[in-house]
């Protein structure tokens, strides 16, 4: 028989994942001709009567024999939840929603979705959510497309303008969409429906798509044993008075019963337990509610979500595999989940930073976006921020400063280290990203300039007339910078290459300085050199740059002025004079 498809929603954040979700179960909680809602742990099974009643007459219009029992919606909306949902050979989603603000379009959030959506290969449609904030939008009777049609001609434009910048934006992505009554081809098109989760506007018509998906398009995927013994996925460990630790569980195939045994894979080796207690909600309990209560079942059918109670859970992952075993099997299927976890293990590199997550899913996930970017991973585990972590990173600090970053996705920093590390956690990926990206551009700019303080930079001055205050041992005269700046210990030629001393010590108006800039008139000790021979009054000396340094300096041109890069090219032309690949 088929089972119910298994629905995640994604987005970007305050894009309205939540109301949508809540949009759905409320839209459907209030029609009270069919059998409502059934809650079950981290999900709403929402049944096929159910989803006629609201979505009936478009249902019809669709002209299909239904035969899946209803949708499945995981209740925690966002990709840590989609992430962490994965099965053998892909992902335990098998459609989502990507809700995207129709006023403000695909955001960080929304585009990081998209990866992982592709990255997973599941079928997707789009919710384009919030139209009844685009300006003059008149809330009139009827289903979606009869209210869009209601609508003055200027916001039908509006509408039409929005939605085709979506259409654009998607197509940057690799992905062809268009509103959901205007698709041709739904395998080559994604199918976008405008909505509004405040006024329950699209709802029905978002139902009407996901189910006739499902229908068409993944019947051969939902085929399951429903009296065979039950496969799941870890979606989440949780404390709860009275039961210690428990694991929420999505099942997707089979039944489990109180007392079955069962096998949980860990990153050592599985767990074998058996189940204490079976835990569902009590009717409309708010899932995400920490306080939800809960009345005890004998057994639970795929698809559903069922909180466990069992013992020696210490080692449960979100992300991982359960299995129901027996005496004769159960050895063969720590063998088999023990293998589905080590070819999930994420290969890394010999150098890198280090990438920690919640759940294999999101490391998966997490790995897979930073490798995009080319960043470098040597370690990527499942967990909170331990001292171990901060040990290995100190490390990587040790062979290259870059290295020396730990990201973390939804764990916490559980390490007490105030060693000199980087740490950057979030529990959305882009920001952790994004503040990645922000921390390496800051640490390489401060890299690059402590660079730069140790070379030789370009510098112009003139040696004024009138300003000898000692002829030589060591000479000291009156100079005005023209370009650049000088400090103690930069070596001076004249304008044919010839060096004549390194400057000593600098003063301003009598006052040691260590450093002098451009439009300054300072005195110069010059040790080496008298004046009258080696110089002379009115003499223009420029920085004797190292063939090094100037080609180091070409690599950090973005942080000289204009003026100082006129000057290096001054230096260059004279240098080349005696030596025609100098600096090159």
């Amino acid at each position: 028989m088929l089972r119910s498809p298994i629905c995640v929603v994604l987005g970007h954040v305050d894009h309205g994942k939540t109301r949508i979700l809540d949009s759905i179960r409320g839209t459907v909680i209030m029609n009270k001709e069919a059998g409502g809602i059934t809650q079950s742990i981290g999900a709403s099974i929402i049944p096929l009567d159910t989803i006629k009643s609201v979505a009936g007459d478009l249902l019809k219009s669709l002209k299909m024999d239904f035969t899946i029992p209803g949708i499945l919606f995981v209740d925690s909306p966002g990709h840590a939840a989609f992430t962490s949902l994965r099965k053998r050979g892909g992902n335990l989603a098998d459609i989502a929603i990507l809700v995207v603000d129709i006023n403000e379009g695909l955001k960080p959030q929304t585009i990081e979705s998209i990866e992982i959506l592709k990255q997973f290969k599941t079928p997707f449609i789009v919710s384009a959510n919030k139209i009844d904030l685009i300006h003059g939008w008149q809330e009139k009777e009827g289903g979606l497309l009869q209210q869009i049609s209601s609508q003055s001609d200027d916001i039908q434009t509006k509408l039409d303008t929005k939605l085709y910048e979506l259409v654009g934006k998607f197509s940057e992505y690799g992905i062809s969409s268009e509103r959901f009554d205007r698709v041709e081809d739904y395998t080559k098109q994604v199918a976008i429906v405008p909505t509004s989760a405040k006024k329950k506007i699209g709802i029905a018509e978002l139902l009407m798509v996901l189910a006739g998906l499902a229908q068409k398009y993944l019947e051969s995927c939902l085929k399951c044993d429903v009296k065979g013994p039950a496969k799941g996925t870890i979606l989440e460990i949780k404390e709860v008075t009275g039961l210690g630790k428990t694991v929420d569980v999505i099942i997707y195939d089979g039944t489990l019963k109180q007392n079955d045994t069962v096998v949980i894979g860990t990153l050592d080796e599985p767990i074998v337990t058996k189940v204490k207690a079976l835990l569902e909600p009590l009717p409309l309990e708010e899932m995400r509610d920490k306080k939800s209560k809960y009345k005890q079942v004998k057994q639970v059918f795929a698809a559903t979500g069922v909180k466990i109670s069992a013992p020696d859970l210490d080692k449960a992952v979100a992300g991982m595999p359960l299995r129901v075993a027996d005496n004769q099997n159960a050895e063969k299927i720590k063998r088999e989940i023990k293998l589905d976890v080590s070819e999930s293990l994420i290969e890394t590199d010999k150098d890198g930073i280090i990438v920690k997550a919640d759940s294999l899913g999101s490391l998966e996930a997490m790995v897979k976006l930073l490798k995009d970017k080319a960043v470098l991973i040597r370690r990527a585990s499942i967990g909170n921020i331990s001292k171990k972590d901060i040990a290995d990173a100190e490390v990587n600090h040790e062979k290259d400063p870059v290295f020396g970053v730990i990201l973390g996705f939804n764990v916490l920093d559980e390490s007490g280290s105030k060693a000199n590390i980087k740490i950057i956690t979030n529990d959305i990926i882009y920001k952790i990203i994004e503040d990645y990206d922000k921390w390496l551009e800051e640490f390489k700019k401060s890299s690059e300039e402590k660079e730069l303080e140790g070379l030789v930079k370009p510098a112009k001055i003139e040696i004024l007339k009138g300003y000898v205050f000692r002829q030589s041992n060591p000479a000291i005269v009156g100079v005005h910078i023209l370009e650049g700046a000088i400090k103690s210990d930069t070596p001076l030629m004249k304008n044919d290459g010839k060096e004549v001393a390194s400057i000593k010590g600098i003063q301003l108006e009598q006052e040691n300085v260590d450093k002098a800039e451009r439009g300054q008139q300072v005195a110069v000790s010059l040790p080496g050199v008298t004046v009258g021979r080696q110089i002379k009054e009115g003499d223009i000396l420029y920085s004797a740059i190292p063939d090094e340094h100037f080609r180091k300096l070409k690599d950090l041109k973005k942080y000289l002025k204009k003026e100082e890069l006129a000057v290096m090219k001054e230096i260059a032309e004279i240098k080349r004079k005696e030596n025609p690949v100098w600096g090159v």
